[in-house]
């Protein structure tokens, strides 16, 4: 392959791309809200700024090997052919060196300013997403499931960060992020079937176009999100104002899904793909709220 230069995007922007900004921004939010909860504040700022940065740089080599991974993959599909390594914008070696300078400064940086379990965490959530669910993708639809909990662990790492250990509380955040994961990822891969298709991705969607076990599993993990979303008041450590507001914001979730499951269409999937997206930072303004009276 020959790395031709393409004005239309600076090396800066291709470093942004490989980083994956959009998964990063959900790793922050979950990152924050476990953070902000284990801590019930913000508690020392100079602690939280090193442990999203600390974050930010390790999901950011995490994108950058995910990238590397799937090049050839990437190749095939429509809307990922033009990336920085199939579109040749940047040599494979360098984004292998940026990946892992990125991941093993994050970590260290954790383990140095935060504390040793954060770190830990950090390194086996980017050894999870790099190592077992990204070739997962090509072998068993399950790979959603179990990518999930590499998706789920930021929010146990912000918990560990305010709290240097991990409690029931954390473990409920887990379980809440873990269950979030499947009816947004479910939409995506709903939408994208005939791209992850053409890369041969065992993506549910692809391996039963019918839809029917698909929108079983979305609505099985959205079910079960409402009661475990309540576990905090349980546990004891939100109140009213959050039974509330999770109350509603989990029950219209599960209602942006009922019109995938009557006309299983691209307009209903991407009408509970930006409730999923709506979900995490309205769970977060809900404990700030409930915190904060």
């Amino acid at each position: 392959m020959k790395f031709k230069k393409q004005k239309a995007k600076s090396l800066f922007s291709v470093y942004l791309e490989l980083s994956k900004l959009n998964i990063l921004s959900f790793v922050l939010v979950a990152t924050l809200l476990g953070y902000y909860l284990g801590n019930q504040g913000i508690g020392s700022w100079e602690n939280l700024i090193f442990t999203l940065l600390g974050v930010s740089l390790t999901a950011a080599g995490s994108g950058a090997l995910n990238h590397y991974l799937e090049c050839e993959p990437d190749k095939l599909m429509e809307r990922t052919r033009n990336r920085p390594l199939p579109a040749g914008l940047i040599s494979p070696l360098h984004v292998i060196l940026f990946g892992v300078f990125m991941v093993v400064s994050g970590s260290i940086l954790l383990i140095w300013k935060v504390n040793l379990l954060t770190g830990f965490l950090s390194i086996m959530t980017a050894f999870l997403y790099i190592i077992v669910y990204t070739p997962l993708k090509r072998v068993t639809w399950l790979n959603t499931s179990i990518g999930s909990i590499p998706g789920a662990l930021p929010i146990v790492g912000g918990w560990t960060a305010a709290t240097g250990e991990i409690s029931t509380m954390a473990w409920i955040l887990f379980g809440i992020m873990y269950l979030w994961q499947h009816p947004h990822f479910y939409a995506i891969s709903w939408m994208c079937k005939d791209d992850y298709a053409q890369a041969d991705f065992k993506m549910l969607p692809v391996i039963e176009p019918d839809g029917s076990r698909t929108i079983r599993q979305i609505f099985w993990h959205l079910l079960l999100m409402i009661p475990v979303s309540l576990l905090p008041v349980v546990e004891g450590s939100l109140g009213k104002i959050y039974l509330i507001g999770v109350t509603i914001i989990s029950c219209a979730f599960f209602l942006s899904a009922i019109p995938m499951a009557k006309d299983k269409s691209q307009k209903s999937a991407l009408l509970l793909l930006k409730a999923s997206v709506f979900y995490l930072p309205a769970l977060l303004i809900i404990i700030i709220i409930d915190l904060g009276i």
